[in-house]
């Protein structure tokens, strides 16, 4: 899954969302290691102060740790809480879900392909899976290597029924080509680079059909066991609970259960972190017989730099194959190549960074937090043991662009305000005379607004000089804000940016008809019905869906743009992170009830809903469509005991009247709940489930 600091939305999220790490001065060449005469107790007392920083300052609940050099692992340790009780203690064996570092295994699993002759990068991958169609005749154009840099053209991610408590269906995967066959592409393939979880999904289904083998059982004979890898799995392994970090919400009082994320090289792999700096030793050359010489360099290159980008600048994001980034800062700052991979699910989190020419590795996985928060706790791990080896003589200050001094603003400067869409988000940018520019969100403009000075170098530049913004016309005729940042934590370091993180937004001119449309359904909510009853969904992710336009931009649906009566798309073209999880937006009615369908997930109408029967008994029944049943909660029952006898396969769920989960019954196992004033219910199950409902 998707790295969480890839997901900002906005530059309030941007500046919210990273965070940094200290700086070095470079000494010297790449030297091969010699640990004889380290101990590494200066790394050692290092790490576990700054993870103590994170597990005692900000909010995540445990952390585990560890670095490799020249293949033994030198340092390894955890903190934190697990379980609630504190009865199973963290070990270097906890296991982690590592979320999108997963696409490094499933990237070294093509790649060993490509070294075997199976698979070719550059040729079609309708060569190899035959079945793999879509709306969009340029699928034909996809290759492998499009999957695993980014610029496949693919939407995004279409995850539904991905992630799960404690099941491990493996329908999404299985259903993923039909998924993709009524999508459309959201770019030429290989125009630019994207964040793009359904690429690698799709990577893992090439993976399965070339090699005659699941996904599971190929990375394992090929990667895990010749590795000693013991505690990597995947949730198609049997994994006991009590092997696995406690996760835990601010949804629910108490440990959640085991998260299933079925969408395994995209990221549902577990591991721990002495796993993965074994598993690092695949690009530090340690190892071979897995990946030759040749496939781990091309691994490395720059291939974001084969579409659009921005100009070259500090930045955690620079897409290798598989990589976030092959030029990370700030190891560049001392001259030294640096890749990294991050992942985040839900509740669980991982940071890998490698050193390929120091054969050094570290890796971060964590519960709760965040990627980039481990990524802090990496570099380090890698930064205090370049210092104890002598390759770094010491820290380099933290970077800013400083105080801004305030410039003229030109005349031309002034016609980039407007309206720009992001990923999920919509920014207003406004100039005044004096030089000063106001960037906020539509949905909360008050709270998000953020003033940038205009300087004589024609960028804007923010009072804390973190940020720097400048408007780009790129060669597809599009304008983009472009923002360079440094975002420091105090106590852990810092982390650079450098992205299109909005792209300006045309006028759509609707027909009366079409906006007619559009304005009926203005306010509406719609309802999740697809989801299975295991769902993540009901406790983590409002499953119910508001309708609402801004009168600041006619013609779309926060950034998705009107197309007809009935269809809405995301045609912003945005390179990197924020273009990422596009969606494509369709309504259709049946027997008077409208239906929401996008990418996987289906929504139903208020129609849908009924009011929960006043009676002291009722049921209700999971029908031939499989569709979860929603009900209201009337006056006449509210603050009443609703007590479900409930199906072997089947779960429901409470929400207050402002969309927050007060009770999934499979997070907290308990049947019976005090029902909320206006609140809803959702019934889910499989086909023919009956609930029988008490109320008293």
């Amino acid at each position: 899954m998707g790295r969480q600091k890839g997901k900002r939305t906005s530059i309030t999220a941007l500046t919210l969302a990273l965070m940094m790490l200290s700086p070095m001065s470079v000494l010297a060449a790449p030297a091969t290691s010699n640990n004889s005469d380290l101990t590494y107790e200066p790394t050692k007392k290092t790490v576990a102060e700054k993870a103590k920083i994170l597990t005692e300052t900000y909010g995540t609940t445990s952390v585990q740790y560890a670095l490799i050099d020249g293949g033994e692992i030198v340092v390894s340790g955890q903190t934190g809480k697990n379980d609630i009780n504190n009865k199973v203690p963290l070990t270097s064996n906890t296991i982690y879900g590592i979320g999108s570092t997963s696409k490094m295994v499933l990237t070294t699993a093509v790649m060993k392909l490509v070294d075997d002759g199976e698979i070719d990068l550059d040729v079609p991958v309708v060569n190899y899976i035959p079945d793999f169609k879509m709306k969009d005749n340029r699928y034909k154009q996809i290759t492998p290597r499009m999957l695993l840099n980014h610029s496949s053209g693919l939407l995004g991610s279409s995850g539904s029924n991905a992630t799960l408590y404690g099941d491990n269906d493996t329908y999404s995967h299985d259903t993923f080509l039909d998924q993709l066959a009524i999508q459309t592409l959201k770019a030429d393939p290989g125009e630019y680079s994207v964040y793009c979880n359904d690429g690698f999904t799709l990577a893992e289904i090439l993976v399965e059909r070339v090699s005659g083998m699941g996904f599971t059982a190929f990375i394992h004979k090929y990667i895990t066991e010749p590795l000693d890898m013991n505690h990597t799995k995947t949730p198609q392994d049997v994994v006991e609970p009590v092997e696995m970090a406690g996760i835990y919400s601010p949804l629910y009082d108490g440990q959640l259960p085991q998260e299933n994320y079925n969408i395994i090289a995209t990221g549902g792999i577990y591991s721990t972190a002495e796993d993965l700096v074994k598993f690092s030793q695949i690009f530090t050359g340690e190892v071979e017989g897995i990946l030759s010489s040749k496939s781990v360099e091309a691994m490395e290159q720059e291939e974001y730099k084969r579409g659009i980008w921005p100009e070259d600048s500090d930045t955690s994001i620079s897409y290798g194959l598989g990589w976030d980034s092959v030029n990370l800062y700030p190891f560049s700052e001392y001259g030294i190549k640096a890749v990294t991979k991050g992942g985040d699910t839900i509740s669980y989190h991982s940071s890998l960074v490698v050193l390929p020419e120091y054969n050094l590795a570290a890796a971060v996985t964590s519960s709760g937090g965040t990627s980039a928060k481990d990524q802090f706790i990496a570099s380090e791990l890698l930064l205090s043991a370049l210092e104890e080896k002598g390759i770094i003589t010491e820290r380099k200050p933290e970077k800013s662009f400083g105080v801004p001094v305030k410039a003229d603003i030109p005349k031309e400067i002034s016609t980039y305000a407007g309206m720009y869409g992001a990923n999920n988000s919509v920014n207003k940018i406004e100039m005044n005379q004096a030089g000063l520019m106001t960037v906020s969100t539509l949905a909360a403009p008050s709270d998000s607004a953020q003033k940038y000075t205009y300087t004589a170098d024609g960028t804007f530049v923010n009072d804390k000089g973190t940020e720097k913004l400048k408007f780009v016309t790129e060669q597809n005729g599009s304008t983009y804000l472009w923002s360079r940042s440094y975002v420091s934590l105090p106590g852990l370091g810092q982390l650079a940016f450098s992205e299109y993180t909005a792209e300006k937004m045309e006028a759509n001119e609707l027909s009366r008809d079409i906006t007619a449309s559009w304005e009926k359904r203005e306010g509406k909510r719609y309802y999740v019905v697809n989801e299975k009853y295991t769902s993540t969904v009901y406790l983590n992710s409002s499953p119910i869906l508001p309708i609402i336009s801004n009168k600041e931009t006619p013609g779309y649906i926060s950034n998705n743009k009107i197309i007809g009566a009935n269809e809405a798309v995301t045609d912003l073209q945005i390179p990197g992170m924020a273009g990422r999880d596009t969606k494509e937006i369709y309504f259709a009615e049946k027997n008077g009830v409208e239906y929401i369908t996008t990418v996987g997930s289906v929504f139903a109408s208020e129609e849908l809903v009924k009011p929960l029967y006043s009676g002291k008994q009722s049921a209700t029944t999971i029908q031939a469509d499989g569709y979860a049943k929603w009900f209201s909660v009337p006056a006449t029952v509210k603050g009443k005991v609703m007590t479900v006898k409930m199906p072997a396969n089947g779960a429901f769920a409470v929400y207050d009247q402002t969309g927050i989960c007060i009770n999934h019954t499979v997070v907290s196992g308990k049947n019976e709940v005090v029902l909320p004033e206006n609140g809803r219910i959702v019934f889910a199950g499989e086909v023919g489930s009956i609930f029988e409902i008490s109320l008293k």
